[in-house]
């Protein structure tokens, strides 16, 4: 698990704005006329429509993408009762990943009302608002009754996710690890320590899969559940058993299955011992499971384990349901979520977990062994398919069902919107970052006597992305560290000034590779005093498997001495850069926006071949625009010429690339244009993803703009053609820049074979 630091956290949600959500206007706000259309007098001619046509409030406002996280704060996960305010930055989070995940709007609403009655009163009162509902954290035996009533007195989708997210993940699990180990269903015994939302919606799930309910035996913290029990809620009690048990060490002879959602180490390793063949256990609670996976493991090789942790195989993660349930729901105008749309989603997952795993999803988490199996019982949770596997199979079940009021008909094209609803960029870092964590690499900094370095380092090594090697006088290391409360455990420190005798190792190195080239030993026991060609030696001779400078130096003079020490890759006569543009409507790439400042056509062909192949490395196929200020000829001049030329030429060389020009940049992102006026363009049908500029000034000026006032991320500069991993920041970059390019330096790093 992520080593969290709380000052981080503290920071991360109050740096302005506070919080993590905010509202953006989705229509133009910038003249008169759009003002009096979005409220007085035009916001009055949609009010009428809908007043006139209830319905129509989807087709005019914002509801039919808009779901409510509401709470009253008195089951938080691993807080328990801390209130309607504390729970906020929980039910934060839970919005932000309804967007990330399914493209789902969502306010959080926190409400200071523990009586059932009261609560249930001030949600139906919001229904006029929202598209759906999503409750969450909210205390058992209150929340089985809220739930009830609402979805009664509601028409439209509303879940408990702490009972049915929990439910849904581990009843797909549950059913590939039956067929994995050869049992049914109806024929095996269940053990459940807990008895909350989560347990108890779990159980009802699993006997409509084919459970009996006499083979259940249910714990909770006072004990047994058993008939004679007086105070539990009656969806609880009706797990009660009659069967002669007294404790949980007799409930465990001959059990299949042990589900945990209860606390920390509350099932004794011996207890494991009693279990049937090919036991399967899921201890899920949170952080730290009811038995470890790693005890777990070494007392049963037979063992068939699920925990919630992402550091263990088969992470029961509620975000492989929730976002892709209401999203299929919010699709149809589902009137609730019913029995069948959960259990469409319970085989959904289930089906999934047995394709083959995409290269993309081998790659995120660093594995290429992933196949169905007992360590491979459900989807990963940064798989791209479960948007368009689990919405899919919900929305069909709420029309077979009858709770649909407006039915797909185009599957195939509901498919290509679900897609289009997120952009691979919402997952692009977080595979690079996911894959880096699963084979961390050495990466040294060059200039580690700085505050950004020394704070992505921290991060870096806390996530596990990379080992990192802090260049830089140990002294100034420390005092800037304890300034900032910094914790740089299982960092090396090097102050090169003081490795005199592997400096002149470098420095022989060096001068051999450089002796034809005007260096003299004497000139590499001095380059070796610095730390840039320091730092590039080490790459070179593999103390380090990537380098990171640049952070206070221009790029030209950082870059140099990687150039001399490592060189650029076989075949490469000259290196480039590329930024990845992050923008809601996709990622986009940019090259070369820091390296040549005016290259010719034939230098551009060489640009437009190292981007390709790093485009493809974030697993993305590239459609290549070559930009200028003219559209196919429109414009004479040098700059549209060499373009033009370039395109030419890079057709020639690489047949198999999409690429077209020259053209300007907004008829190259824009299919609509490009169909209108250009349909000979084989960009025609989804527009560029990739643009190549004709000179650095033109690439380096639209990033920045759009980085500044375009609402995109630039993750950058990632250099291209180099024999080994290396990345120069640009001037002043970010924390989050520098922890961005380490990851994607490591990720490069495990290729073995250059993929930059």
């Amino acid at each position: 698990m992520l080593k969290i630091n709380k000052q981080d956290a503290l920071n991360y949600h109050s740096q302005e704005p506070a919080g993590k959500l905010e509202v953006v206007p989705t229509k133009p706000m910038s003249t008169q006329l759009d003002l009096a259309l979005a409220y007085s007098p035009g916001v009055a001619e949609p009010c009428k429509a809908i007043a006139e046509n209830p319905d129509d409030v989807y087709k005019y406002t914002a509801k039919g993408n808009l779901v409510a996280v509401i709470t009253n704060g008195t089951a938080v996960l691993g807080l328990g009762n801390i209130g309607p305010a504390a729970s906020k930055p929980v039910m934060e989070g839970k919005g932000v990943l309804f967007k990330k995940f399914a493209g789902i709007d969502c306010f959080d609403i926190e409400i200071d009302a523990e009586d059932p009655d009261e609560f249930i009163r001030i949600v139906k009162a919001l229904e006029p608002t929202f598209g759906g509902i999503n409750l969450e954290d909210i205390k058992a035996p209150e929340c089985f009754r809220i739930e009830t009533e609402l979805r009664e007195k509601m028409n439209i989708p509303l879940m408990h996710d702490d009972q049915h997210g929990t439910a849904i993940i581990t009843s797909a699990a549950l059913l590939n690890a039956l067929e994995v180990v050869g049992k049914k269903i109806d024929e095996i015994k269940v053990v459940v320590s807990g008895a909350g939302a989560a347990a108890v919606s779990c159980l009802r799930l699993y006997l409509a899969l084919g459970l009996k309910k006499e083979n259940v035996v249910v714990f909770d913290k006072d004990g047994l559940i058993h008939e004679r029990r007086t105070n539990l809620a009656p969806l609880q009690m009706q797990f009660a058993t009659t069967r002669a048990i007294n404790n949980l060490d007799e409930a465990m002879e001959g059990a299949d299955v042990f589900l945990g959602l209860s606390a920390a180490n509350v099932l004794p390793a011996g207890l494991l011992l009693r279990m049937a063949a090919n036991p399967i256990v899921f201890a899920l609670a949170n952080p730290d499971p009811e038995i470890s996976y790693q005890l777990a493991m070494a007392t049963r090789d037979d063992i068939i384990m699920a925990t919630g942790r992402s550091d263990h195989p088969n992470q029961v993660n509620n975000v492989l349901g929730f976002p892709y349930i209401f999203r299929g729901a919010l699709d149809v105008r589902a009137t609730e979520i019913n029995e069948a749309m959960k259990l469409a989603a319970v085989h959904a997952l289930a089906e999934l977990s047995k394709e083959p795993v995409p290269e993309i999803v081998n790659k995120a988490y660093g594995d290429n062994t992933l196949s169905f199996g007992p360590t491979y019982l459900i989807p990963k949770p940064l798989d791209p398919r479960l948007i368009t596997t689990i919405s899919p199979a919900v929305a069909r079940a709420a029309m077979e069902s009858g709770v649909a009021r407006l039915p797909i008909t185009d599957w195939t094209a509901y498919e290509d919107q679900l897609r289009a609803r997120l952009g691979v960029n919402q997952k692009l870092m977080n595979r690079i970052t996911s894959a880096a964590r699963a084979n961390p690499k050495r990466v040294v900094f060059a200039e580690a006597d700085n505050y950004k370095i020394l704070k992505a380092a921290q991060i870096l090594r806390d996530e596990g992305i990379c080992t990192p090697i802090l260049l830089g006088p140990q002294e100034t290391i420390e005092i800037i560290a304890r300034a900032n409360s910094l914790d740089l455990e299982g960092c090396e420190i090097i102050n090169i000034l003081k490795q005199d005798e592997k400096r002149s190792e470098y420095a022989a190195i060096l001068y051999e590779k450089r002796q034809r080239r005007g260096m003299t030993l004497y000139e590499g026991r001095r380059l070796m005093r610095e730390r840039n060609y320091y730092a590039a030696m080490m790459v070179e001779t593999g103390e380090a498997d990537a380098c990171i400078t640049g952070l206070t130096k221009d790029y030209g003079k950082s870059i140099i001495p990687s150039l001399q020490v490592i060189g650029t890759e076989d075949g490469v006569r000259r290196v480039a850069s590329m930024y990845i543009i992050q923008h809601k409507k996709g990622p986009y790439f940019f090259a070369d926006t820091t390296v040549n400042i005016n290259p010719t056509a034939e230098e551009m062909v060489e640009i437009i071949g190292l981007t390709a192949r790093a485009v493809r490395f974030f697993d993305t196929e590239p459609r290549m625009a070559v930009v200028s200020y003219s559209n196919f000829g429109s414009n004479a001049g040098p700059l549209p010429e060499k373009t033009r030329r370039a395109t030419e030429l890079a057709k020639q060389r690489f047949p198999d690339l999409l690429i077209d020009g020259e053209m300007q940049a907004n008829v190259a992102l824009s299919p609509q244009l490009l169909q209108e006026h250009y349909g000979f363009s084989p960009l025609a049908e989804k527009g560029a993803n990739t643009l190549i500029f004709p000179n650095v000034e033109s690439g380096n000026i639209a990033y920045k703009v759009l980085q500044e006032i375009g609402g995109a991320e630039a993750i950058g500069p990632v250099l291209m053609g180099m024999r080994k991993p290396v990345h120069i920041l640009q001037l002043g970059a970010t924390v989050r820049d520098i922890v961005n390019m380490a990851a994607i330096a490591v990720v490069d790093a495990q290729m073995g074979s250059k993929a930059l």
